[in-house]
């Protein structure tokens, strides 16, 4: 998992409430065992009309979100199943940051999992950014995860707070996997002088 400390990127608004996980990578392309390979398929009901083609009248289909990295969104976004492909899609579509008033809990959870900052701001905030990336004064954010800072190159600034524990993870590149073989020493001394007959099976 890559480390997120600062970022800078082109936002897009997807000004929609209650995005569901379905929405966001549908059922039909959950076969993949692969962590990769969603992006292609993120929002493809919405990206593509009954022949295939993007549809213009799609908010992410415009050429001006064209390699966004920084995706804006409505309240309650991820809301539905607990599908991990949803971030996993995402990222493989190169969004590394989400700013939304609210969150659907396991989406934001998996989120931290999967190396995505989910960025909580009141909804006042989340429709000025909206009105300023449609108006083109927000072409691009500065995120800086250490500071806890959002700002642009026009005057917007914001603040926001992120849970330690989940900060030190992002800022370090660490899911729960490093995090547990931070203490493979100690882990392997157990394994080794644990009593035998922890290894006996039950007859």
């Amino acid at each position: 998992m890559k480390p997120i400390r600062q970022h800078q990127g082109i936002v897009a608004s997807l000004d929609r409430a209650n995005v569901d996980t379905d929405q966001i990578i549908p059922k039909q392309f959950l076969k993949r065992i692969e962590r990769t390979g969603f992006g292609q398929f993120l929002f493809y009901n919405w990206r593509f009309d009954e022949n295939g083609k993007p549809d213009p009248t799609f908010e992410l289909n415009k050429p001006s979100y064209d390699k966004a990295s920084i995706l804006v969104t409505g309240p309650n976004f991820g809301c539905g199943s607990s599908r991990e492909h949803a971030p996993w899609a995402l990222l493989d579509a190169g969004f590394h940051v989400i700013i939304a008033p609210s969150y659907a809990d396991i989406f934001y959870n998996n989120c931290f999992k999967n190396g995505i900052l989910p960025i909580t701001l009141p909804q006042s905030l989340v429709s000025q950014l909206h009105s300023r990336i449609e108006s083109a004064h927000t072409a691009t954010l500065m995120v800086d995860l250490e500071k806890g800072t959002l700002t642009d190159h026009h005057g917007f600034a914001a603040s926001f707070e992120i849970e330690p524990y989940r900060r030190h993870c992002l800022l370090n590149g660490m899911d729960d996997i490093a995090i547990t073989l931070q203490k493979d020493e100690s882990i392997q001394h157990y394994e080794q002088n644990r009593p035998l007959w922890y290894s006996i099976p039950n007859k």
